[in-house]
């Protein structure tokens, strides 16, 4: 519950601090003083978008903070553990305040604090409000909650402008749902459908795919016959260097043999000169003589080595098969596909990896659209059925649903009329199901019934709402009977006086019990039943300019506000005495 609320440097607010407390708090004021301002800084904790231009004038900033007691509320605290704002692990340990920080900055530098911690606005959303509100969302989108099978919100607000969605299908849809019990279901259906729609997309792909993969096969095919032309796992600096030799092979010949000549083969070559000096140092015995001769016996075993190793090298030059024609080709090639698939031959074989995966992906493509056209079909199935189970329980909480609304409308002066919900089954499965849910009135027993959204006066619909609200909380409060909200309705109770009024405030006085309401109202008969009363005052200073103030009143005031109320600015005996009845009628109800 809303324990406190302090708005500093917002609209025409310097700086409030309002403190609410359980049960039925009213905030009234003259029509301008600014009770729809305070109402859009509660928005903020509920995680509206901010404005720059709601800053007050001259101001850098603007900052709404709000106090919540969530001691009944262990879904809360295990969201601020999901989200890692709360350092505990445990839900009994994490404390019973939340407080939630808006700043508003001029440079659009805007933050959201919850607990002191840096937060996003989606956090937020989902800790505050993560719920499905009755708001009509356009296509029925779920926010699904991992703590619930319905997640309660800790705030909701309900104003004038949500006679609106009375005119939407889909708020009307949502309302059954609340009411019926069926969201998890609803949810475990909506997760099967985004399932499915994921799996037509793949199965769209792939038979377009399909449709332009002849053609494709052929492109890839030549590539990958390109690349593998060409025998990539020799080492392209070895085939260079093998290229050059084949370009010098006549060279190296003649080289060969002209180091042969020179070293062996030669009258006068080298090994025949060692072999004279060796010869004619034989017919001396001196020792030192000897170790010199015997180095050269060694230069020539070196020499002859050497010759046997050039021969056998210019015998294999001369038989080498690979035509120099040839290499060259083969190195053009390699450099070719070098350029054309990367700049070197590792990302050349990279190339070719994809390009044979993709082929391969294309030669099984038949196998993948059969195994996703299977995948389809079963999964329709299965949302057919679930659909089938969620339109049946939705016929039958409509009845249930539509009865305790007609309790709540007799209740609020509203006996003539009938309320109803038609619900047929729709051909194609929607995201929400296969029921088209529309609420209708009547106004008597004789008339068919006919649209609500078509043929309700607006103060019809603003009583209807309260009455879908009420049974809406009901119902969900038999499944969450220790998660009490905030309830904030603003002038709800529009279009309607006297003695329906005076029901309306009893409603609303209902609500509260055991949770918060918070409610803006014109109608002193509403204001009577109110726990605590506040009101919002606006003056005007040519030094301050515009400021406003809220204040909760005392008994005695509470009658001059009444009072004010029932007579307008001019506070009369008879007002006083006619609000002093109201405040003790409304306190024995």
């Amino acid at each position: 519950m809303l324990t406190e609320l302090k708005v500093t440097n917002f609209a025409i607010i310097d700086e409030v601090d309002v403190l609410f407390r359980p049960g039925f708090n009213v905030l009234s004021g003259e029509t301008g003083s600014g009770k729809s301002v305070l109402l859009k800084s509660l928005a903020l904790l509920m995680g509206e978008k901010s404005v720059s231009d709601t800053i007050k004038s001259g101001a850098a900033h603007a900052t709404v903070e709000g106090s919540f007691d969530i001691s009944r509320r262990s879904d809360i605290k295990l969201r601020l553990i999901e989200a890692g704002i709360s350092d505990a692990t445990k839900v009994n340990d994490v404390e019973d305040l939340l407080i939630v920080r808006r700043m508003i900055s001029s440079d659009g530098k805007n933050r959201v604090y919850v607990n002191g911690r840096l937060s996003t606005l989606q956090q937020l959303r989902e800790i505050v409000s993560p719920l499905i509100e009755l708001t009509g969302h356009p296509q029925g989108v779920i926010t699904p909650s991992a703590n619930a099978s319905a997640p309660a919100p800790l705030i909701e607000m309900t104003g004038q402008h949500d006679n609106r969605n009375l005119h939407s299908k889909s708020f009307h849809l949502e309302s059954l749902d609340h009411a019926s019990s069926t969201l998890s279901l609803r949810r475990q259906y909506y997760e099967l459908y985004k399932s499915r729609a994921q799996l037509l997309t793949e199965l769209a792909r792939a038979k377009e795919k399909a449709r332009t993969s002849s053609e494709r096969l052929d492109f890839l095919t030549f590539q990958r016959d390109e690349i593998n032309a060409v025998d990539f796992r020799d080492d392209e600096e070895k085939l260079l260097e093998t290229l050059q030799t084949q370009k010098d092979s006549k060279r190296l010949l003649e080289f060969i043999a002209s180091a042969e000549a020179a070293l062996y083969s030669e009258d006068d070559s080298a090994l025949v000169r060692l072999h004279r000096v060796l010869q004619g140092g034989v017919q001396f015995s001196n020792s030192e003589l000897k170790k010199n001769l015997e180095s050269l016996a060694q230069a020539k075993n070196y020499i002859e080595d050497a010759v046997y190793q050039l021969r056998e090298y210019g015998q294999n030059l001369a038989q080498d098969p690979a035509s120099l024609e040839d290499l060259e080709n083969r190195v053009s090639q390699i450099k070719k596909l070098q350029k054309k698939y990367g700049g070197s031959t590792v990302s050349v074989l990279s190339s070719l990896a994809r390009i044979e995966a993709e082929i391969s992906q294309i030669e099984t493509l038949d196998d993948s659209i059969e195994k996703l056209e299977k995948a389809v079909s079963a999964q329709t199935l299965e949302l057919k059925q679930l659909a089938a189970e969620l339109h049946l329980k939705r016929r039958k909480g409509a009845v249930a649903f539509a009865r305790e609304v007609n309790r709540e409308l007799a209740d609020l002066n509203m006996k003539g009329l009938t309320f109803s919900v038609r619900i047929d089954e729709l051909a194609e499965l929607v995201v929400t199901g296969s029921s088209d849910v529309e609420f209708q009135i009547r106004n008597s027993k004789d008339d068919e019934p006919r649209p609500l959204a078509k043929f309700a006066s607006g103060g019809e619909l603003s009583r209807i709402l309260l009455a879908l609200k009420c049974v809406v909380g009901q119902m969900n409060d038999r499944e969450h009977a220790e998660r009490p909200q905030t309830y904030i309705f603003d002038e709800v109770d529009a279009g309607v006086s006297g003695m329906t009024a005076e029901k309306v405030g009893r409603k609303l006085s209902e609500i509260s019990e055991g949770q918060q309401v918070i409610c803006v109202t014109h109608l002193p008969q509403v204001a009577a039943f109110a726990d605590t009363h506040f009101v919002i005052d606006k003056s005007t200073s040519t030094k301050a300019g515009v400021h406003m103030t809220v204040t909760e009143l005392a008994k005695a005031d509470r009658v001059n506000e009444i009072a004010r109320m029932l007579s307008g600015e001019k506070v009369t005996r008879s007002s006083i005495a006619n609000a002093q009845d109201l405040l003790r009628l409304s306190s024995l109800q």
